[in-house]
């Protein structure tokens, strides 16, 4: 009987590299599935501790300048301990403030774009480490709507509204706020605005715990539920917003004024006033100039020239963050 004939070496290896090329999809499909889960650490680094100081201290201060060094020091904490949620989550914050309030800049660089890039990252982190936390997933909504719009992805953006819808029902008080505020950049005739604009009604309705009359908004009779414990703790000034009532209400009512309905607006803008600290509050006057100018304001809010919107503005972020 003849030996049977062994392959070439070259057809062997070329059958043998086959067959690994062919097992290649599964191969990595199970290798990602079965990875070990990044997981939250309970420790925090030395380091970590002062990048929160300095955190809160850069913030509460109003000291957009500083952000960079800051950021310096929060990232090499997260690089230090990458399962740290609280610090994954403050360097977005810092990145997603500096392009926020980068009307600030005299002069704006194309690569603050990056920033939003950045934050997204760090939110998805601190989202994935802490998935019950409703806050970050807000704000990975809302920069996932961001940098969907900057790089013209509109499946980025979906994504992102919709991790915004689900992030509401999480935690309406905080992220119906949060959903709105991204979008007030949209134009005033789109359905995405008059959305944006129901959700800031809603959470007057769910803060008060009532439906508040949209013709007649007065939250007067609101103010003794001020609370600082529970979900409806944000809807009132806190340490880490100390000025939340007076921003909220201030934004409201630009988003009013944009809709073209500047009566509403002023009802909207005064309840600021009713806030306990509110003659502390250093964009007091940035408010009232708009109590006079509510109706001038309505084509410079739809063009984005003239006054910015509280949403586009110097002060987007320290309206309710900055405490002196």
């Amino acid at each position: 009987m003849p030996t049977p004939r062994r392959p070439a070496p070259t057809a062997l290896a070329a059958a043998i590299a086959f067959t690994a090329l062919a097992a290649l999809p599964g191969c990595a499909f199970i290798a990602v599935q079965t990875a070990p889960a990044k997981a939250p650490s309970a420790d925090r680094t030395e380091l970590a501790r002062k990048a929160d100081a300095l955190f809160w201290d850069t913030l509460h201060n109003g000291r957009y300048d500083d952000i960079g060094r800051a950021l310096e020091v929060q990232t090499a904490a997260y690089l230090e301990n990458p399962n740290d949620v609280v610090t994954a989550a403050r360097a977005g914050w810092l990145h997603i403030w500096r392009l926020s309030e980068s009307a600030r800049l005299a002069t704006l660089p194309a690569t603050i774009t990056n920033d939003a890039t950045l934050s997204r990252k760090y939110f998805e982190e601190a989202a994935r480490l802490a998935p019950n936390e409703a806050r970050y997933a807000g704000f990975l909504g809302a920069l996932r709507v961001t940098e969907g719009t900057i790089h013209r992805d509109e499946k980025l953006v979906r994504q992102g509204y919709y991790t915004l819808r689900d992030s509401i029902d999480a935690w309406p008080e905080f992220n119906l706020f949060t959903a709105g505020y991204v979008m007030s950049r949209l134009p005033a005739d789109s359905s995405g605005y008059r959305e944006a604009l129901d959700w800031q009604w809603r959470t007057l309705d769910v803060c008060a715990g009532q439906p508040i009359d949209r013709a007649n908004p007065d939250f007067s009779g609101v103010m003794a539920r001020a609370t600082t414990v529970g979900e409806k703790r944000v809807c009132w000034n806190s340490t880490i917003a100390p000025y939340n009532f007076e921003g909220f209400f201030m934004n409201m009512g630009d988003m009013l004024v944009k809709a073209g309905d500047p009566a509403t607006a002023r009802k909207v803008y005064a309840n600021a006033k009713l806030s306990p600290t509110y003659a502390s509050w250093p964009y007091r006057a940035v408010l009232e100039q708009r109590l006079t100018d509510a109706e001038t304001n309505v084509a410079g809010f739809r063009a984005g020239t003239g006054t910015p919107m509280m949403g586009r503005s110097a002060y987007s972020c320290m309206g309710c963050h900055q405490a002196r």
